[in-house]
């Protein structure tokens, strides 16, 4: 009687965690505009510390990359491929420039477009949100990462958000880029 008791609970128990996982982050665990800045700069300067040695860390969806509902990611502009992708690994070494959002928009060209900019920049797209299995807003932060003998590679990520604009996104940016604040992890 207690070898099924115990069953059931671990049962039970197993059913709810995985109830947990499907659930949508709730506000507490959704990242934030200036985390999402301060991680790419951060990354930017990771890689160029560590050069193209550094996509592995940025391919752990385990690692300092990864944080809430956001992540990390880097891309060949010049080469068109993702070259690190914690959450969609099957992407990483595939041509990024066609890929589009569900309303159509190249979002990849917008992000080399922006993201070639001394201070980086935003692009507003619609993209499946960690945890919720359905397509959200999504507006993420690009920046080139200056790697030796690499040309062409940014960094970028992003928030899940219907309200923020992105002059206000721009605006903040413009306070927080100074390169000097954000160490290599």
């Amino acid at each position: 009687m207690l070898l099924i008791r115990n069953c059931v609970l671990a049962l039970l128990v197993s059913m709810f965690a995985n109830l947990a996982c499907a659930a949508p982050p709730v506000a507490d665990d959704a990242a934030t505009p200036d985390e999402v800045i301060t991680k790419v700069w951060s990354a930017a300067k990771f890689l160029q510390d560590k050069g193209v040695s550094g996509f592995a860390s940025l391919n752990s969806k385990d690692g300092p990359w990864v944080w809430k509902d956001s992540y990390v990611f880097a891309f060949d502009c010049r080469l068109d491929r993702m070259v690190a992708h914690p959450m969609r690994p099957d992407l990483v070494g595939r041509p990024i420039m066609q890929i589009t959002d569900n309303n159509g928009k190249f979002l990849f060209k917008e992000l080399c477009k922006v993201g070639s900019q001394p201070r980086g920049g935003w692009v507003e797209y619609v993209w499946t949100r960690p945890g919720a299995g359905r397509v959200s807003r999504k507006l993420s932060y690009a920046l080139t990462a200056n790697i030796a003998f690499s040309t062409g590679i940014q960094v970028a990520a992003g928030v899940y958000d219907e309200k923020l604009t992105l002059d206000e996104l721009n605006k903040l940016t413009e306070k927080m880029a100074d390169p000097a604040k954000y160490p290599a992890h």
